[in-house]
C-alpha cells in the first residue's frame, strides 16, 4: 500500500530537483538581459512540465516562472490553494546569480 501511495503522491524532493535542474540548464551563469527573458522564462516552464509528465504521475501541473533583474526593487509573492492536502501539492524554488532572480512555482493536482 505504501509503494502504491508513492508512485502517486506529490513528492516535493522530486519537483525541487526538477526545478532546479531547469533553472541552471535554461538559465546558468547567464547575465541578466532583457531581450532574453521571455524565452528563459518559456525553457524553464516547459523544461519543468516535461521532465514533471515523465514522472508519469496522475497529475495535472500548473507552473509559473518570474525572472527579475538584481537592482534592489523588492518582490512579494504569495499563493493559496483550496485542495485535498493528502493528493495536492505545491513546491517553488527562488534561485538567484549576481544579475537576477528566478522564482519557479509548480502546483500539482490529482487527476
Amino acid at each position: 500500500m505504501e509503494d502504491v501511495q508513492e508512485e502517486t503522491q506529490f513528492v516535493v524532493d522530486d519537483v525541487s530537483k526538477i526545478i532546479k535542474e531547469a533553472i541552471e540548464v535554461s538559465i546558468g551563469g547567464n547575465v541578466y538581459s532583457h531581450g532574453k527573458v521571455n524565452q528563459w522564462t518559456s525553457n524553464v516552464v516547459e523544461s519543468c512540465l516535461g521532465n514533471l509528465t515523465k514522472l508519469s504521475k496522475p497529475y495535472k501541473y500548473i507552473v509559473t516562472c518570474t525572472i527579475m533583474q538584481k537592482n534592489g526593487a523588492g518582490l512579494h509573492t504569495a499563493s493559496s490553494c483550496y485542495w485535498d492536502n493528502a493528493t495536492d501539492g505545491s513546491c517553488t524554488v527562488r534561485w538567484e546569480n549576481k544579475t537576477m532572480y528566478c522564482i519557479v512555482s509548480v502546483f500539482g493536482l490529482a487527476i
